[in-house]
């Protein structure tokens, strides 16, 4: 496969999610999609970035990666109030979350089942049910 390939997929991904292809848009997409399936946060895109020689500002990374999730390229996965998990992987799935390592890993969607749901407010519905499962070390 050329080179031209991956950098066309890339770009027709962000064009049909409605995204201006920037060039630091394009250059993070590359960097989140052509590894396949992962978790990752902002800062470990940004070291990723500037390894890669792409001149880019954590907050840029920050912004895309909200651009992402806004337009369902991505699932952000709130592991606690201060840190966020990018996840490339956008079908229905839950999380373990091992705390001490600060690393995620997928649960397929079929081994969780959340029982009785209470009913959503009025005038809502429910879109998904996120389950992080918290891991820590045995003593």
């Amino acid at each position: 496969m050329t080179e031209t390939r991956p950098y066309a997929r890339i770009l027709d991904l962000l064009r049909a999610a409605d995204l201006r292809p920037t060039r630091q848009r394009l250059a993070l997409a590359r960097l989140l999609f052509e590894k396949g399936d992962r978790h990752i946060t902002a800062e470990m895109l940004h070291e990723e970035a500037i390894a890669a020689s792409v001149r880019v500002s954590l907050a840029t990374v920050y912004n895309a990666l909200h651009q992402f999730t806004a337009a369902g390229l991505l699932r952000e996965i709130v592991v606690d109030a201060t840190r966020s998990y990018f996840d490339t992987n956008i079908t229905e799935h839950h999380h373990f979350f091992f705390e001490q390592a600060g690393r995620v890993e997928d649960i397929p969607g079929s081994q969780v089942v959340v029982p009785d749901l209470p009913p959503p407010p009025h005038g809502t519905e429910i879109d998904r049910v996120d389950v992080i499962v918290r891991l820590k070390d045995r003593k």
